[in-house]
């Protein structure tokens, strides 16, 4: 299964200028050969550009997206994962989506489509990352 970040979402529903055409090739070239699929933080992060439930889950349900429950050991390792950031002088003052997101994909062996890999590759080293070439 391939965890795919809001960012790539957010790029496609928006058609982003600088990442539209980028997202939409990767979505298209994985959905051949993984499950695609969000959890309940990027359901979250996705409602933002929607005005009702109905409208994101016509949305989910067109890009053949599931919602995947996040196991309570990932959101165990989201809160180490994110105290360590503390420790190491994040500012944030609460548990980061990213953390959520990549402790989930962590714990159940999945990948995660995304732009953004730094915070990923940082606290969850573990993780493959599908993510644009520097």
């Amino acid at each position: 299964m391939l965890l795919v970040d809001t960012n790539v979402l957010v790029d496609v529903l928006q058609n982003d200028s600088q990442w539209a055409d980028w997202s939409i090739g990767q979505l298209r070239a994985h959905a051949k050969i993984h499950r695609l699929v969000i959890n309940p933080i990027i359901y979250s992060e996705l409602s933002l550009t929607f005005s009702t439930v109905e409208a994101l889950d016509r949305t989910i349900d067109k890009l053949g997206l599931s919602v995947l429950e996040v196991p309570r050991s990932a959101l165990f390792l989201a809160g180490k994962a994110f105290l360590r950031y503390r420790r190491q002088g994040g500012t944030k003052g609460n548990v980061l989506s990213d953390f959520f997101i990549g402790a989930h994909a962590a714990v159940s062996g999945h990948e995660i489509l995304t732009r953004d890999a730094r915070r990923f590759a940082a606290y969850f080293p573990s993780v493959k990352l599908i993510a644009p070439e520097k």
